[in-house]
C-alpha cells in the first residue's frame, strides 16, 4: 500500500492511498491540473482515482471535487450533511455518488473503509480509517478535539494522516483577528501541536509505522516545531513526516 500527500494546509487538501491498482483520493482541494502535477511528482503516474471521499464540505476539502470526478468519472463518497453542505460547489456528479454515513463502512476493491465523526465547525464532517492486507490508515485532519471515538477510530493503525495545526503561542501571539484566533483554538476548531502530540501518544502502538503531520497553518505554526512535538510523543519508532501546502511529499510505501 502507498500513500500519497498531494497538498496539506488551510489553502488545500487532497490525499491519495493505492493498492493493488486501485486508488482512493481523499478530498479534492486543488484544481484538476494540481490533482494530476502533484500525482505524477509524488510517484503515482499515470494514477486515475477510482472513488472520491470527501471529509467536509469546507473550500480547502472540497473545491476541486466536481471537476475532478465528472473528468475522471468517478463516484464521490460523504456524508449527507458534507455531500448537501458542498453542493453548490459540485455542479453534476457523476453516477454512483452517494452518502458514506459516519459510523459506517463500505468496501471497494481491496479496501474496506470506515467513516467516523470528528468534532469539526461543518455540517457532519469525517475521519476515515482505509483497511486492506497492507495495513490500515487513519486520516484526521480537521479534529476540533479528539474525544474517545477518534482515538478509538485510530487505534491500531500501522499509519496516520494527523492534524498538526498550530502552536500555541505563535497563535496567541501572532496577527489573526480574535475572532479567528477563538475558532481555531474552540473545541470545533483545529488540533495545536501539543494536543495533537497527546492524541499521537494514546494511540501510539508496535505497529505504527508512519505518521504524516497535516493541515500545518503557515501563519501559526513551523514544520519544526511540529516535528518536535510528534517525536516527544513517537519517540524514534515512528517515521515522521510533515504534510506541505504547496508540493506532493514522494509516495511513500506502508
Amino acid at each position: 500500500m502507498r500513500l500519497g500527500i498531494l497538498a496539506s494546509g488551510s489553502r488545500g487538501n487532497a490525499f491519495l492511498v493505492e493498492h493493488e491498482d486501485c486508488v482512493i483520493l481523499i478530498d479534492a482541494g486543488l484544481s484538476c491540473r494540481k490533482h494530476t502535477e502533484r500525482s505524477e511528482s509524488a510517484g503515482f503516474t499515470g494514477a486515475v482515482p477510482d472513488i472520491l471521499l470527501l471529509s467536509h464540505e469546507h473550500t480547502d476539502h472540497v473545491s476541486g471535487a466536481g471537476v475532478v470526478a465528472r473528468r475522471w468519472r468517478i463516484p464521490v463518497y460523504g456524508t449527507e450533511g458534507t455531500l448537501t453542505g458542498a453542493s453548490r460547489r459540485f455542479g453534476k456528479l457523476p453516477a454512483g455518488t452517494g452518502v458514506l454515513a459516519n459510523g459506517s463502512r463500505m468496501k471497494h476493491g481491496p479496501f474496506v473503509i470506515e467513516a467516523f465523526s470528528v468534532a469539526h465547525d461543518a455540517a457532519d464532517p469525517s475521519g476515515f480509517v482505509i483497511e486492506c492486507s497492507g495495513g490500515r490508515i487513519g486520516i484526521a485532519t480537521d479534529l476540533g478535539c479528539p474525544g474517545p471515538l477518534v482515538r478509538e477510530s485510530l487505534s491500531g493503525c500501522s499509519a496516520l494522516v494527523l492534524e498538526f495545526n498550530h502552536d500555541e503561542d505563535m497563535l496567541w501571539n501572532g496577527s489573526y483577528p480574535w475572532h479567528l484566533k477563538q475558532r481555531i483554538a474552540s473545541s470545533t476548531g483545529h488540533l495545536s501541536n501539543e494536543v495533537a502530540a497527546s492524541l499521537l501518544d494514546s494511540v501510539l502502538h508496535p505497529g505504527l509505522k508512519l505518521c504524516v503531520l497535516a493541515h500545518l497553518s503557515q501563519e501559526n505554526n513551523l514544520p519544526d516545531l511540529a516535528v518536535r512535538a510528534s517525536r516527544e510523543a513517537a519517540g524514534e519508532s515512528v517515521m515522521i513526516w510533515a504534510g506541505k501546502q504547496d508540493s506532493a511529499l514522494p509516495a511513500i510505501e506502508i
